[in-house]
């Protein structure tokens, strides 16, 4: 059995919806389970983050896709509070050659989310992370299209600031990066 981890931050909840149809994605896939991980400010003390039992959930994972809210065209800084804590592991480069995805939510059209997976992508190639790109040509630009916000380096998704629900589209990308990562996870064997 594989193990996809599902780690995030969300605030309005936009990032929660995605992070939960990941792991509806990845759990559609035979023999392969997904477990999701909230970075939480109940979890920050004196502007550092910790949480063991988050960091150990994720070394155990098989693969690991990571996702923050773009604010002010980059990561949350709860997010980055996460990062910056998971520096330990870094300097062990116990992620190293584990499977990395990430997505991302704004209320803009751009918003700069290229930006904030970028930095998620960045970290995962320092810990000697094997990123996997979308892998998802867009349909469309229309709310209802897959990847219609055209992205290849991970999931982008947006909604406006009175919208509850996520667009049909960013919906059913959400679940197709989730089967990608899974899919990925059955083949990879860590070295």
């Amino acid at each position: 059995m594989k193990t996809v981890a599902i780690v995030y931050f969300s605030s309005a909840g936009h990032t929660q919806q995605l992070a939960h149809l990941i792991a509806e994605g990845v759990r559609s896939v035979p023999q392969t389970t997904a477990v999701l991980w909230r970075i939480d400010s109940a979890d920050m003390h004196s502007g550092r983050w910790k949480n063991d039992e988050i960091t150990a959930g994720l070394s155990r994972a098989d693969a690991i896709v990571f996702g923050t809210p773009t604010y002010m065209g980059g990561m949350a800084a709860q997010f980055k509070a996460f990062i910056d804590a998971c520096s330990g592991i870094w300097f062990e480069q116990m992620w190293r050659n584990k499977l990395a995805a990430g997505f991302t939510h704004s209320q803009g059209l751009s918003g700069d989310k290229l930006n904030t997976l970028e930095g998620l992508m960045i970290n995962a190639m320092q810990h000697g992370m094997v990123w996997l790109s979308l892998g998802l040509r867009p349909e469309g630009s229309s709310p209802s299209h897959i990847n219609r916000l055209g992205s290849y380096v991970g999931l982008m998704a947006q909604s406006e600031a009175d919208q509850v629900q996520l667009h049909e589209g960013d919906r059913q990308t959400a679940r197709l990066l989730g089967q990608r990562v899974a899919d990925a996870a059955q083949r990879w064997q860590r070295t």
